[in-house]
């Protein structure tokens, strides 16, 4: 169970095109799937730290309930700017994106881990998810169910960027597709789904 859980929930959340699977994609049309692969398992790697880090701290969090609301709080203020910030960049015109000049397979695994380790956003997404399913009796903070969810959020972390790696490819006209061209306004969107659901959240537990 928290093996399937923790590869659902992985999957799940890297998924939306993002700065590390994207990156995958990409060095995969232009260099090689070989060094894209490198890149994805030092990112995976990466990975692996940061949600073993995120669910021992959510074990914490979970004997302190008190704190989970000001995660709340401070969680909504976070999906706020993000919301804001997403519909601003939306509307500038985009500039040209610098290109990677990293040749060895070597160094494509270092920028995974280098960019997954700049990538902040899975340590709070495995804190509140696991204190969740804590919560609704899906996962106990126990060794063997944190070394499975670990492990399953590592192999479908895994699995989405070799999906990228493997099934992206360059359009034939050279135009960015419908999902590339509004993807800010799409993460826009639900960043400021996630602030309403926090806030009605909040309110029910200060009315409760």
């Amino acid at each position: 169970m928290p093996l399937i859980l923790g590869f659902t929930v992985a999957s799940i959340g890297i998924t939306p095109p993002g700065l590390l699977n994207m990156t995958a994609a990409k060095l995969s049309v232009r260099d090689g799937r070989s060094k894209a692969m490198m890149f994805a398992l030092g990112a995976t790697l990466t990975v692996l730290f940061q949600t073993y880090l995120a669910v021992l701290f959510a074990k914490f969090i979970d004997r302190n309930p008190e704190i989970i609301n000001l995660l709340q709080e401070i969680g909504l203020g976070i999906f706020v700017l993000l919301t804001i910030y997403f519909f601003t960049i939306a509307n500038k015109p985009k500039k040209p994106e610098a290109e990677l000049k990293m040749k060895s397979r070597t160094s494509r695994f270092f920028l995974g881990m280098l960019l997954s380790a700049l990538n902040l956003f899975p340590i709070p997404y495995y804190v509140f998810v696991s204190v969740w399913l804590s919560r609704n009796g899906y996962f106990f903070f126990n060794q063997s169910y944190i070394s499975l969810f670990v492990l399953g959020a590592v192999l479908g972390s895994f699995l989405v960027f070799y999906f990228y790696i493997v099934f992206f490819k360059k359009k034939e006209n050279g135009k960015p597709s419908f999902l590339m061209n509004n993807i800010n306004y799409i993460i826009g969107s639900i960043t400021g789904l996630v602030s309403v659901v926090t806030l009605i959240k909040l309110i029910n537990n200060h009315l409760g």
